[in-house]
């Protein structure tokens, strides 16, 4: 069984002891391709170096409404000058994480020109978006409604929300399924997850956060996609090797690349 993780941040300070021995194991265990995303300046450049070091691993660029500085507009051109920069590479597959983030005190026109000027960046290179919302869904929505986004994307860690999920999924967008979806206190999982179509889910990690049950608590890894997918096969009646094939078909499809062997 071969795994996708669409979403995970191989680049932070938790695996500084143990990343090249861990990526190492992941591969060996099945985790077959990983996508090491960006969300910041310094994260996207660290990713992409991450990239060019394992042929399985791919990265994003973006700047996160988290990760937006006083100087965002120029960190934000420099994300520009390193996906045209490395965009030939194959290793860049969207523009991302991008988007709206409520939660914390972050001015909210900074994060809608943030949100949009990404976007722009997205379409005149051609990518799709992977989008990180929390305590924004509907601004969130409201700016893909309003705004094009030329090749969709993916709804990264979605929160379960049925407005949210119901609206992105009727304007083409990918929903990535990550350890949240086990957690015992999870009311809506089982409804968000018989909702979305199988051919519109991805699985991830966010790892080293949001381990899932039984690991709950512990620094997450990409070995625990299995409890993900046995989550999503329980409640869709499916093999958990139908889900892990398909989840890595949609993610090959949304990001348009080829399975590495």
């Amino acid at each position: 069984m071969e795994l996708f993780d669409s979403h995970a941040h191989y680049d932070d300070s938790h695996f500084d002891n143990e990343r090249d021995t861990l990526i190492e194991k992941m591969y060996k265990e099945g985790v077959t391709t990983i996508v090491s995303a960006g969300y910041s300046l310094e994260g996207t450049k660290r990713n992409i170096e991450l990239s060019k070091k394992y042929s399985f691993i791919y990265t994003t660029a973006g700047i996160s409404p988290n990760d937006l500085k006083e100087s965002w507009k120029n960190d934000i051109e420099e994300i520009e000058k390193i996906i045209n920069d490395n965009l030939q590479s194959g290793k860049i597959l969207a523009v991302g994480e991008i988007g709206f983030d409520y939660h914390y005190d972050i001015d909210k026109k900074i994060q809608y020109e943030a949100f949009s000027k990404q976007i722009d960046i997205a379409n005149k290179y051609d990518l799709p978006i992977v989008i990180h919302t929390r305590d924004a869904v509907m601004d969130t929505l409201k700016m893909l409604k309003e705004k094009e986004v030329k090749n969709r994307g993916i709804f990264h860690c979605c929160p379960l929300n049925r407005e949210l999920v119901k609206e992105t999924l009727k304007l083409g967008y990918y929903i990535s399924m990550a350890g949240p979806i086990t957690f015992k206190n999870s009311k809506n999982a089982n409804e968000i997850i018989e909702m979305v179509p199988i051919e519109k889910i991805l699985i991830e990690t966010d790892s080293p956060y949001l381990a899932p049950e039984p690991v709950r608590g512990t620094t997450n890894n990409s070995i625990n996609l299995k409890y993900i997918v046995k989550k999503i096969a329980s409640v869709k009646n499916m093999t958990e090797e139908e889900i892990a094939r398909i989840t890595y078909e949609n993610a090959e499809r949304i990001f348009r690349i080829k399975h590495n062997d």
